[in-house]
């Protein structure tokens, strides 16, 4: 909806540095226009010192200047014609985006999301083991980690006997939980965040 007399940002450009506001946009968006060389030389360098006090994130880094610099390059749209006084063909990268991360387990396929990668890692570890107290003491932390696991994004459950079918299932059958043996951590249904956020309080 548009109401006459109100200007608002989604109507407007978008902004190419947003961090610098519209107002230094409309000072280089000037500087462009202006005909004689020394006037634009004198305005471009009143802009950057202008741009300066809004980015005060950016002062303890060792290229602060040849930043801003590249920046009013950029925000000029490439035009403005003046006495660079650093090198701003190099500019264009700050615009660049750095290649997507690769999910771990990705290609295969983490097999129950909410067990993650380095659990599915620990189940081929498992499968690996001989038998043993080592085998046994990873076992335990696995399946403590599983309840863990489920409770926090397995909608609230707390299924034991999910958890032994589980890993029975992912280490090929080779670890069988003794239900009737085998104690678990304690934990609450809100999981072992709760947990720490109590002793936090108290």
């Amino acid at each position: 909806m548009e109401i006459k007399g109100l200007d608002y940002n989604t109507q407007r450009e978008r902004l190419m540095m947003p961090e610098y506001g519209r107002e230094i946009q409309k000072m280089v968006d000037h500087a462009v226009t202006l005909t004689d060389r020394a006037e634009r030389q004198a305005c471009a360098e009143i802009i950057v010192r202008m741009m300066a006090t809004k980015v005060p994130q950016l002062h303890d880094n060792a290229d602060f200047e040849r930043t801003l610099w590249d920046h009013l390059y950029l925000m000029s749209g490439r035009e403005l014609d003046i006495e660079w006084p650093y090198d701003v063909t190099e500019a264009e990268k700050i615009l660049g985006k750095p290649a997507p991360m690769a999910i771990p387990g990705k290609d295969g396929g983490v097999r129950l999301r909410h067990y993650g990668h380095l659990l599915e890692k620990m189940f081929d570890k498992l499968k690996a083991m001989p038998e043993g107290n080592e085998r046994d003491e990873l076992t335990r932390m696995v399946a403590n980690q599983m309840k863990r696991d489920l409770t926090t994004w397995g909608h609230g459950s707390m299924d034991d006997e999910k958890v032994a079918s589980d890993l029975a299932r992912f280490t090929d059958g080779k670890i069988q939980l003794d239900l009737n043996t085998f104690k678990f951590d304690k934990m609450t249904a809100g999981g072992s965040g709760d947990n720490q956020r109590r002793r936090k309080r108290k």
